[in-house]
């Protein structure tokens, strides 16, 4: 009885440490922002100063984490997301996919401002490739605001990076109990907490009680560009130009003179550019530095021009971040056409 009883103990623990080693392990990216914000009241939600927790105050602060992944954090910076640049991005993705590939990683979560959040999220997206969940995460109100929602979107995001359910999709972002994909999802709102959606392919699921429920299987979009950066040891630079009425070429001009190698211009309605900007643009595109005309509106597919290339249904921003990672491969101005023309 008593090696009955001893063999039962061992089994227990043996299942135990099993178990423990079964569990998801999670990577936090930290990178600044309101979620990491703080001010010196509690009611004060646009006075903060971004970034200024660190990584590790922020998993602490939540420790409901630890009742299903292990999870640890790494500090890649702590900004205002409005000073993410190129170079950074370049490390971020290329950290996160040499974690990716090791086998014990279940996930990682990446927090970010949410001022570019979208771009990160979008860069990450077409530079990743694993089955394996890259969750975007931010928050509208800093940490020490009453009703933060920084705690909650954490938790949110975790869960969703050590799920199973969550693998294949790409990236994704999590804002507000919603999950959204990182090639559509964008900021509508400069304060709301729902301020991250989808105008044009909807979000992909949900949490009810903290568990992440999808409303599809596991899909990319159509003819998803991939970019393998393995190599890339620098990103070229890409001018974005707002356009407007009056609006003359001084910009354009400046922005090659400069040494932008691709422009993209926000225009009017379906790519409208006025009349006196086109023959720079014109111009622009016979000396091989491409352009592209995207949208200033939230929403829709912007199509081909006779003056340069239409962004599809990617926005200025996200239409820079392509332009950035086809020229640093130096890809042709038929094959740059193609990466807007396929979705």
């Amino acid at each position: 009885m008593k090696n009955s009883a001893l063999l039962a103990t061992l089994l227990l623990f043996f299942c135990f440490f099993c178990g423990a080693a079964e569990r998801p392990q999670v990577t936090i990216y930290a990178m600044g922002g309101t979620i990491a914000g703080a001010a010196s009241s509690n009611l004060d939600s646009t006075g903060y100063v971004s970034g200024s927790l660190g990584v590790q105050t922020l998993i602490d602060a939540v420790p409901e984490l630890k009742s299903f992944a292990d999870v640890s954090g790494r500090q890649v910076a702590n900004l205002e997301s409005s000073d993410v640049d190129r170079t950074l991005l370049l490390k971020l993705a290329k950290t996160i996919h040499a974690d990716l590939a090791k086998p014990d990683t279940s996930g990682v979560v990446v927090t970010h401002g949410t001022d570019t959040l979208e771009e990160t999220a979008f860069f990450l997206d077409l530079t990743t490739r694993s089955p394996k969940p890259v969750v975007i995460v931010g928050a509208m109100r800093p940490a020490t605001a009453i009703s933060a929602d920084g705690a909650m979107n954490l938790y949110d995001a975790v869960k969703l990076a050590a799920s199973d359910s969550a693998r294949h999709r790409g990236a994704m972002v999590v804002m507000n109990d919603r999950i959204s994909p990182a090639m559509f999802v964008t900021k509508t709102d400069t304060h709301a907490v729902e301020a991250f959606q989808s105008p044009e392919a909807g979000y992909l699921g949900g949490f009810i009680n903290g568990q992440p429920y999808f409303y599809y299987a596991p899909t990319q979009p159509v003819n998803k560009p991939h970019f393998d950066i393995s190599e890339v040891e620098s990103l070229p630079d890409v001018s974005i130009l707002y356009s407007y009425q009056d609006q003359d070429d001084t910009l354009i001009r400046a922005a090659i003179k400069n040494g932008a190698k691709g422009i993209v211009i926000a225009g009017t309605g379906n790519g409208s550019i006025p009349g006196r900007i086109k023959p720079a643009v014109k111009e622009a595109m016979a000396r091989g530095i491409p352009v592209v005309i995207a949208s200033r509106i939230d929403a829709g597919y912007v199509t081909a021009n006779d003056e340069a290339i239409g962004s599809g249904f990617y926005n200025p921003q996200k239409a820079k971040i392509i332009l950035s990672l086809a020229l640093a491969r130096h890809d042709s101005m038929e094959t740059i056409r193609g990466y807007f023309a396929t979705l």
